[in-house]
This record gives C-alpha cells, sequence and structure tokens, in this order.
C-alpha cells in the first residue's frame, strides 16, 4: 500500500471495510467462469461421445465417489434428473454430507460446473442445471458405470459410421 497515494489508500480501505453485499457481480468474472465451464462440458460430451464411457475414469478416486454417492443416493434416479434433487432445501441438505466428504480429496469439489439433466442429450440451455464438482462427478460416474451415458457414444459410433459411406 506504501506505493499509494493518500487518497488512493483512503479509497482502498474505504473499499475493504465495505460488505461483501456492497458489491455487484462482476460481470467479466461471470464471463469467463461460464467460458470455462462451457469449454468443460463440451470436452466431456466429446469425451463420451468419443470413448465408451463404461471405461472412463474421471478422478482417481472414482471408485470411492460411486460406493458414497450410491449409499448415499441409492434410488436417485439419474438417466434424467429431476433438478429438485438437486436444488431444493431438502435435497441441498442431503448433498451437503455427500460433498463435504471431497473436500481435500477431488480438486475444486465445490467448484460450480455444468450438468446435463437428460442424459441421452447434448448440454443445451433446457437440458443443463449448475452443480457442484462433485455432484458432476458423482453422477456422471454412476452414468458410465451404469451404461447411462452409452447411449451418447453408441449414436455418435452411429453417425460416424453413416458419415463415412
Amino acid at each position: 500500500m506504501e506505493h499509494l497515494s493518500i487518497n488512493e489508500q483512503l479509497s482502498a480501505a474505504h473499499a475493504l471495510s465495505q460488505p461483501a453485499e456492497a458489491y455487484g457481480n462482476d460481470p467479466n468474472l461471470e464471463m469467463m467462469w461460464a467460458m470455462k465451464a462451457y469449454q468443460h462440458a463440451e470436452v466431456y460430451f466429446n469425451l463420451i461421445s468419443s470413448v465408451d464411457p463404461q471405461f472412463l475414469r474421471l478422478t482417481k478416486v472414482d471408485d470411492v465417489i460411486y460406493k458414497e454417492f450410491r449409499e448415499a443416493f441409492g434410488s436417485m434416479k439419474i438417466d434424467i434428473l429431476d433438478p429438485a434433487e438437486l436444488k431444493s432445501d431438502q435435497a441441498k441438505e442431503r448433498w451437503r454430507p455427500f460433498c463435504m466428504k471431497f473436500d481435500g480429496v477431488v480438486d475444486d469439489f465445490n467448484y460450480g460446473t455444468l450438468l446435463r439433466l437428460d442424459c441421452t442429450k447434448d448440454y443445451t440451455e433446457e437440458n443443463t442445471i449448475f452443480a457442484t464438482r462433485i455432484q458432476f462427478f458423482a453422477i456422471e460416474i454412476a452414468r458410465n458405470r451404469e451404461s447411462y451415458n452409452s447411449t451418447v457414444f453408441r449414436s455418435s459410433v452411429k453417425q460416424r459410421k453413416s458419415s463415412s459411406n
């Protein structure tokens, strides 16, 4: 702060004393996050379109994530997600302990990412929900292991075969 003038120091001190609510969301940061989330979604969809998802490993701890997910959410329907099972107050209470198990285990476990609602379809505005990275991993690892994402892969293989003929 010593390189700042007295007025700049006072302005900085005032800014730092304001509550977080005093600041709006920075549109540039939001745009950068949205671009990164979309790129992640695009790469993931291309991956499950190119490789049989049953053989994919998304993290070093896929087995643990899958086991914990199915123990906590055994009856959760994962082919077509109900947004309420991720976003309702009751769902958030169920998800919180699950997610916290991966703090320090999965990098950026609580970062936001995009998740497809219907696993047979691509990412679109209507088919996408915001979720934490660990929710994404849990659901997509289960979709891969339980063959739900194989529909995307088979459709892609079929499309490639028909376009090469």
